[in-house]
């Protein structure tokens, strides 16, 4: 209303004014006058238009092509970071190969070998990841390496046989004439393209912060151009002005810092580090950089889902980086593991002292979503020159100081040469292990289950022992978590089914057949090929299915649990039976637990031994059952060691129980024996379902 007010006035005031000082509308003069103004007007505001379109165009154009370039640039850095690790890593293994090649010929043994696979298999696994992440150049390079390694390996494989046979003279002949020439070749390959994509990293660096440089030298301009032809966009100009700089600023700093933590990242860490060691051998001083790793993150993370872990490490990031000054680095690496560099430190005991504060800066609870959370830190120390020169030496032996002192319970721990790799007396167990795979020292007892129903003995767990020829009866603690880490647990779990369902063979013979139940290691479920093995296992000992079951636990279901489901719901479909051990010790959700295709679940026998003096503990130990009951799952309670821990699990209505009251695990021979001799009674539900007083001869004191 006001605008058409404002228009129409003008045109009374025309009206009232005498005609002499207004030109008629209809003059030819003024018709003229007029025409040419309105033609200027309109090739001015077309002029205008046009500019305006040109500079929203051209600012536009900058916009898109500043941000694109930028968000290149920084991806061809990550890139090139993650190429230069890989190579890296292959560079490291060549010369671990090279080094225990040599040590082979010097001091033979399968300890030395193991290594030597194991550095061939890292070799492998980074050329698998230049291949995997790198382009056609990479792809080529990773493959004419992998077939020079493959040739390599068979004339390294013919060194050691000749050393093996103290074949010398043929040893070293083939070193001089074949392993000593590929060798050369694979080394200088890798070191070369080591170096190379190293140079690339920086270059790529280096031209992320020229493009900066550029973008900035030519923003200011850009908008200047701007601001003079259309000085009516100058406000939008500059916030998109405003918004690009962001932008730039925001690429480079996510490919130089964690997105999570907003820390800095692995990348600029070694580039700090390389820094650092430059100015310490410049200057005489010493850098010194710390390794954290939290303990049990993984179990928060696991019980209360990823939010949480995520909260937590941002909390422990701003808590970690308020304990240090400010010329000091600390970066996340990944995961649940941070780095601390520190550009002068007097020494290892000052070094260690900043470990020491930095886990007691962890001490206070976090607090998040109302829940308060304690974690531990483990912290590995090293120091320049002393323990390496180059950043990546660094972190390799920092990351041993810190597993250290996350096993041994140290908290904080130096890097101490003589705790780098296997000790020898792990080393020469390695060993006996393997041979005992052949050797028929890996035997198996056997301990009932009972039917808390009707007292009948409705199967057997298999147990695997270690008979060692020198140390003696090694139990399952003893040798299966170095099964685990060093791949030879599908090994010893095929020689334990075998032996099993061999044993449930010969019951089936005796016309006693027996279903028989069969621990899986954390390992198992990961190996795809587990079921066609089971399968294969099963046809030629000619054993039913459902007189297998396969034991699992719940820490083992949760490494992998979509691919771990997938693997025990084939095995459920060949009919062989599953159940969950330990149950109640680990986090399995119930959401899981309904989805798993499993007949029977273990209470962990941690709450069944403490029943009759831990009230709570009983608690758990019939909520179990009574959910398992729910679940429509056979209940089995394990540890069962006193009548009186059978009498409250009847109470609870458990179904099936296992432990020293009835029977300690025992060889074959001795269990048959003891079943032989095995009555459930007439009584039904009561205590007396003890088969016998006293154990049969040899049986007694054989631990489980």
């Amino acid at each position: 209303m006001i605008d058409k007010t404002a228009t129409r006035k003008p045109a009374d005031r025309s009206r009232a004014e005498p005609a002499a000082t207004q030109p008629a509308e209809n003059d030819p003069e003024y018709l003229a006058v007029q025409s040419d103004a309105d033609v200027r007007t309109a090739r001015r505001s077309r002029v205008a238009s046009l500019v305006l379109v040109l500079v929203l165009l051209g600012v536009a154009l900058f916009a898109v092509w500043s941000s694109q370039s930028t968000s290149s640039a920084a991806r061809s850095a990550d890139l090139a970071s993650k190429l230069s690790d890989y190579y890296d890593q292959a560079d490291r293994a060549v010369t671990a190969e090279e080094s225990l090649e040599r040590k082979y010929r010097l001091e033979p043994g399968p300890g030395v070998r193991a290594d030597y696979d194991a550095a061939s298999a890292d070799l492998k696994k980074a050329l698998d990841l230049v291949a995997r992440n790198g382009d056609q150049g990479d792809r080529e390079q990773a493959s004419r390496v992998s077939a020079a390694h493959q040739d390599y390996r068979s004339s390294i494989s013919r060194l050691f046989d000749a050393v093996d046979r103290r074949d010398t003279s043929l040893a070293l002949k083939i070193d001089s004439n074949e392993v000593d020439p590929k060798f050369v070749a694979i080394a200088e390959a890798v070191h070369s393209a080591d170096g190379s994509h190293h140079e690339t990293s920086l270059s790529q660096l280096t031209q992320l912060r020229h493009l900066e440089e550029l973008q900035g030298w030519l923003t200011p301009w850009v908008f200047l151009l701007g601001l003079l032809l259309a000085l009516a966009t100058a406000s939008v100009t500059r916030g998109h002005r405003r918004l690009l700089d962001e932008e730039r600023r925001r690429a480079l700093h996510r490919s130089l810092h964690d997105a999570l933590t907003g820390l800095p990242n692995r990348t600029l860490l070694f580039e700090r580090c390389r820094r650092a060691l430059a100015a310490a051998r410049h200057t005489g001083k010493t850098a010194g950089l710390l390794l954290i790793d939290m303990d049990r993150f993984k179990e928060i993370n696991d019980t209360f889902g990823h939010h949480y872990g995520d909260e937590l490490l941002k909390q422990v990031g701003a808590r970690l980086r308020s304990v240090l000054t400010g010329g000091d680095t600390i970066a996340r690496l990944g995961g649940d593991e941070f780095a601390v560099l520190l550009p002068d430190v007097t020494d290892v005991l000052a070094a260690t002292d900043v470990g020491a504060k930095l886990r007691d800066a962890l001490e206070t609870p976090f607090l998040i979503d109302g829940v308060a959370l304690d974690v531990e830190a483990s912290v590995g120390v090293v120091l320049s020159g002393e323990h390496g020169t180059d950043p990546t030496t660094l972190l390799q032996r920092a990351d041993v100081a810190m597993y250290v002192a996350k096993a041994q319970n140290l908290g904080v721990f130096a890097y101490d040469p003589s705790t780098d790799g296997h000790s020898p007396a792990r080393l020469a167990l390695l060993g006996d292990l393997r041979r005992a795979l052949t050797a028929n020292q890996l035997v198996l007892d056997y301990q009932p289950k009972i039917s808390l129903g009707d007292g009948e003995i409705i199967g057997a767990e298999a147990l695997v022992r270690w008979q060692h020829p020198e140390i003696g009866l090694i139990f399952p603690d003893g040798f299966i978590p170095l099964a685990e880490h060093t791949g030879l647990i599908g090994p010893l779990t095929s020689h334990v089914l075998d032996s099993a369902l061999a044993q449930a063979r010969a019951w089936m013979d005796d016309g006693r057949p027996l279903p028989l139940s069969v621990n899986l290691s954390a390992r198992s479920l990961l190996d795809d090929s587990l079921p066609e093995h089971v399968a294969d296992l099963l046809a030629i000992h000619g054993v039913p299915p459902e007189l297998l079951e396969l034991e699992i636990t719940e820490s083992a279901l949760m490494a992998e649990p979509a691919r771990a489901q997938r693997l025990l719901e084939t095995l459920a479909l060949m009919g062989v039976r599953l159940s969950i051990d330990d149950f109640g010790a680990g986090y399995t959700s119930l959401g899981q637990l309904k989805n798993l295709p499993v007949t029977e679940i273990k209470i962990d026998k941690s709450f069944i031994m403490n029943m009759t003096t831990q009230p709570s503990d009983a608690l758990i130990a019939r909520s179990v059952i009574d959910l398992g009951h729910s679940l429509g799952l056979t209940v089995l309670a394990e540890g069962v060691e006193t009548a009186e821990i059978l009498s409250d699990l009847m109470t609870f209505d458990c179904d099936v129980a296992q432990g020293f009251y009835f029977c300690r695990p025992a060889p074959a021979a001795a269990f048959d024996a003891w079943r032989a001799s095995y009555s459930a009674g007439t009584t039904v539900g009561r205590v007396e379902l003890r088969p016998v007083d006293e154990p049969v001869e040899g049986m007694g004191g054989l631990p489980t």
